[in-house]
């Protein structure tokens, strides 16, 4: 998921001589010309796959050709067709062109012997929106502290994960293994280490980092890995195929290949704009989706994802991967006030997100026994958080520690000041203080106007230990240990806070829970 879009961010220095003048690297594919900006070398807009349109529509990601001469660097790519959340659908139809899939990079020192650990991001969007070229999701600041920072495109909604007839399963995955395989055979030539890469992603993109781990064609591709605020639903191929035929449906063809390839891709994205603001007449098939809106999601389809990220890692498929993982303390309350809801939360409307949400027949009692002074407001908030995204990031830690591998855990607990100071800890306030973009950026809305002492300055602790970890491993506290259960709080009243997991009451209620792929319900 995302907290908003806005437009574009352009590169902020550039002058025709600029241009002209700015930094060369060799890339696999040709030569390269990219910008200088606030001392950072950045290159935008570099394929890393061909545009998967026409024939290659619905297909794998294809490698990209290589040119001729010195191709300029200095734009980013046109984003992939968005659903409509935020007008992200305006923004995609602004940005003309195909070449969906490219990838931007910021160094401090585009010198092939630098050597410096290298942090790709992939951002979130419910898997339904996002594209790299967002002005929250600028480099520059990040990899002013030593570390050469990626972004990328990849395709979402039905493009990137319809479950099509004729058209292999999580094409936005594949596409997130395509950008990576890039980066291992270029970023040497952009100052960074191919043996020292993390991938980090929050929401949808921590989902993402989820599957990544637990998917054998991305193994060796990356070192450690960061999920903030995971997505937790993982679809079964029952269910994801039913969703196709609905959206196919909404435009009279069947979910195929055949039928939907000659579709423009602003309908077929307008196609699951229309079933996604109508999920809840499909609650008795789709179950907890439906309440949410969430018609895509990776697929646990038996090939790229055999098993959910949980049973991968509890079976060791992420041993070896050193692992950050963690979530704001307030995680749906930013989604409550976009929905409508917040502050006005009914007794009813919190009976039904338990039993939804809740794990097991007996969760509404469970919650009620576990927080006994929690009004409707409370309980709505808490089974929303902890279905979603709170126990999905737990769970994934400890599953990861039970294999013997290490997790590093935190929790974001800082109440965001904008928007009037009521959201709390909310879902992607983490996003700006990670990047440093206090002040542009939808999310940065959530800081306030003026960005305080207080901000910048945990900002910078969070910068830190990202960096920290994708270079040496260590965020600065020690692994989780799921007898201790000690986790770092960031905030703004204790700098250094080690504490016992907050969360103690959630956990201990899906301590059983095992985030299976998500089925299709009888009729």
């Amino acid at each position: 998921m995302t907290v908003g879009a806005s437009e574009p961010s352009e590169p902020s220095d550039l002058s025709g001589a600029g241009a002209a003048s700015g930094p060369e690297v060799r890339a696999a594919g040709g030569m390269l010309r990219g910008s200088r900006e606030a001392g950072m070398a950045v290159f935008r807009g570099i394929p890393f796959a061909e545009p998967p349109v026409g024939p290659l529509r619905f297909a794998a990601p294809q490698p990209a050709r290589g040119w001729d001469g010195v191709r300029p660097a200095v734009s980013y790519g046109p984003p992939p067709p968005q659903g409509g959340h935020f007008g992200m659908d305006a923004l995609a139809r602004d940005t003309a062109g195909d070449d969906w899939l490219t990838v931007n990079v910021w160094s401090p020192d585009p010198s092939p012997v630098a050597g410096l650990p290298v942090m790709v991001w992939i951002q979130g969007g419910a898997y339904s929106i996002g594209m790299s070229g967002l002005p929250e999701y600028d480099g520059g600041r990040l990899a002013r502290d030593g570390v050469v920072v990626v972004t990328f495109n990849y395709r979402v909604g039905l493009e990137g994960y319809g479950h099509f007839e004729g058209a292999p399963a999580n094409r936005g995955l594949s596409d997130q293994i395509a950008a990576l395989e890039w980066v291992r055979d270029n970023i040497r030539a952009f100052g960074g280490d191919p043996g020292r890469v993390t991938v980090f992603g929050q929401s949808a993109g921590a989902g993402s980092v989820a599957a990544l781990l637990a998917t054998e064609r991305a193994a060796g591709l990356f070192a450690r890995a960061v999920a903030q605020s995971v997505q937790g639903t993982f679809f079964s191929p029952e269910l994801a195929a039913d969703i196709a035929a609905a959206c196919a449906g909404e435009l009279g063809l069947r979910p195929t290949v055949a039928d939907l390839s000659g579709v423009d891709p602003t309908r077929l994205a307008a196609a699951g704009d229309a079933v996604s603001a109508k999920t809840n007449t499909w609650a008795d098939r789709w179950g907890p989706v439906a309440h949410r809106a969430i018609p895509f999601s990776p697929v646990i389809d038996g090939d790229t994802l055999p098993v959910t990220p949980w049973q991968a890692l509890a079976n060791g498929a992420g041993r070896d991967i050193e692992l950050l993982v963690g979530h704001t303390r307030d995680e749906t309350r930013l989604l409550a006030a976009l929905d409508g809801v917040l502050g006005q939360v009914t007794a009813e409307q919190a009976e039904t997100a338990l039993r939804v949400f809740g794990p097991g027949r007996d969760a509404a009692h469970r919650y009620r026994e576990a927080f006994p002074a929690a009004g409707p407001e409370e309980l709505y908030e808490l089974v929303n958080s902890d279905w979603l995204f709170r126990m999905p990031s737990l769970h994934l830690a400890e599953a990861q520690a039970a294999a013997g591998g290490s997790a590093h855990v935190y929790e974001l607990t800082w109440s965001a000041p904008g928007m009037g100071g009521v959201l709390g800890a909310c879902h992607g306030l983490d996003v700006p203080l990670v990047f440093g973009n206090l002040d542009r950026g939808q999310p940065a809305a959530l800081i306030g106007e003026s960005p305080s002492p207080e901000a910048e300055e945990l900002s910078a602790r969070m910068r830190a230990a990202w960096t920290s970890f994708a270079a040496h491993g260590d965020p600065g506290w020690p692994a989780y240990d799921p007898g201790e259960r000690l986790v770092r709080l960031f905030d703004t009243e204790n700098r250094a806070s080690l504490a016992a997991y907050p969360e103690e009451a959630s956990r201990v209620i899906w301590q059983d829970h095992t985030f299976p792929a998500l089925p299709l319900l009888d009729r």
